[in-house]
């Protein structure tokens, strides 16, 4: 993609930011407002080239690098007003750009945290289906370790209610904002430094 004069031009003001060391990379997701396509950049460290740009129908939650291929975790969702929890978990591959929603439930899940456990498991984060006669809904949710031998291989709308079934636990609402405001001061000062020798050059 061709590079912008300004570092993040792709996600405007930034939802959530994690970043992999290890594959030189950085994730960050835009806050939208509701029912407006949520954007997901990936950027080349220290250069903040974008690599890939996707876009989540929900609002984004949480995002996880795979600690060995080249794949990003992105969970996502939303109440829809008077009912479900809807949401996706998308699987961004990084070499090619694919991306893959995998539950299979056309309503899906609202995924509220992602992480990592290893190179085949997954553990995923969930509200509750629904608020159906349930007042801790939006404190409580569902939390799942996903098993798969080869990540990169896995379907789209592969993922079933059994793989996403898991006990009840304390599930509170992530705000990355500010910590992702945080990270991208960080990397945006170090990019000014290299292109221009001024750290808080504008």
């Amino acid at each position: 993609m061709p590079k912008s004069n300004r570092p993040f031009d792709e996600v405007g003001e930034p939802a959530l930011a994690v970043q992999t060391e290890r594959l030189g990379l950085l994730a960050v997701a835009g806050a939208r407002a509701y029912r407006i396509p949520a954007p997901v950049a990936v950027y080349g460290v220290p250069g903040l080239d974008c690599r890939f740009l996707v876009h989540s129908q929900f609002p984004v939650h949480a995002m996880a690098f795979h600690p060995a291929l080249p794949l990003l975790a992105v969970g996502t969702g939303r109440y829809d007003g008077g009912y479900f929890f809807e949401g996706e978990l998308l699987l961004l591959h990084l070499e090619t750009g694919e991306s893959r929603s995998l539950i299979e439930h056309e309503i899906g899940r609202q995924v509220l945290g992602l992480e990592w456990l290893d190179e085949q498991a997954l553990q995923v984060l969930m509200a509750p289906p629904d608020d159906w006669q349930d007042e801790r809904a939006r404190l409580e949710g569902h939390i799942a370790v996903v098993h798969r031998g080869d990540w990169n291989a896995v379907p789209a709308r592969s993922l079933t209610g059994l793989d996403l079934a898991g006990p009840r636990v304390p599930a509170p609402r992530p705000d990355g904002r500010a910590a992702a405001r945080r990270l991208l001061a960080e990397v945006s000062a170090a990019w000014r430094l290299q292109r221009t020798g001024r750290a808080d050059d504008l």
